[in-house]
């Protein structure tokens, strides 16, 4: 597999606080990647510098062998880099469908209204939504606001997606649909960087995980080399709950 997004020594600070420092690592092809590390650790900080929202201090940014470092979020979603929040932004008072057809006006093919349309009719319907492409966002569940903000994601036709905790705020059976969800997308072809709190989830998701502490990177493995990597286990002691979940490894 070839490296589709290769960051290198990214850094990033805010005022005196460093979040990001000398951050390397890459996203192959088709490949799932999970990223992981304790509350402030630079996640959702390393999301914003992949697709635009922070312009970084230092280092850089390759998506497809072409340097995207500090191009806005707009000219990174035309690369094909999509992206879902942590806190789901729906456009609260357009349908599911106007959502999703924003998403595919503004995505990689910068497709025309009528194309939009029917992308985003397909996206919807990928994700579960398809008796619901009338309803206003601001009406769905929870979950519904979650498989709205992959469609979306969706709808712009990317070659990678950036899923920031897809998974918080579901119950055991909406977890596992949307994981089912996520490896469909796989399946298609698309490429996955995410970052996720449940480690049985991300563990027995992932291809390979990149961990994060204090903005650097502790570890990179595969998922059972990570469960059992003492330095990790030592940087979640925290959280008891977290770290039991880690030293269990990976789940069949």
């Amino acid at each position: 597999m070839s490296a589709l997004l290769a960051v290198e020594d990214l850094g990033k600070s805010f005022g005196g606080l460093r979040a990001v420092s000398g951050l390397s690592f890459t996203v192959n092809e088709g490949e799932i990647v999970g990223l992981i590390g304790p509350n402030g650790a630079g996640k959702s900080t390393v999301f914003n510098l992949i697709n635009g929202v922070f312009v970084p201090d230092a280092g850089r940014v390759q998506f497809r062998g072409g340097n995207i470092t500090g191009e806005t979020p707009y000219r990174v979603a035309r690369h094909g880099i999509a992206r879902t929040h942590q806190v789901v932004q729906p456009l609260a008072e357009l349908t599911v469908l106007e959502n999703c057809t924003v998403g595919a006006c503004f995505g990689r093919e910068n497709l025309p209204l009528y194309r939009a349309r029917a992308v985003a009719r397909e996206a919807a319907a990928f994700v579960g939504l398809e008796d619901r492409l009338a309803m206003p966002a601001a009406q769905l569940t929870i979950a519904g606001k979650k498989r709205l903000e992959l469609a979306r994601a969706l709808s712009a036709q990317p070659l990678m997606l950036l899923l920031d905790e897809e998974l918080a705020g579901l119950n055991a059976t909406e977890i596992e649909r949307m994981l089912e969800v996520i490896r469909s997308i796989r399946a298609r072809g698309i490429a996955i960087l995410i970052i996720e709190h449940l480690m049985q989830a991300i563990m027995g998701l992932s291809d390979r995980i990149v961990v994060l502490n204090s903005g650097q990177k502790l570890a990179e493995g595969a998922p059972a080399e990570i469960a059992n990597n003492p330095a990790v286990i030592e940087a979640y002691l925290g959280d008891p709950a977290l770290a039991a979940s880690l030293h269990g490894g990976a789940p069949a």
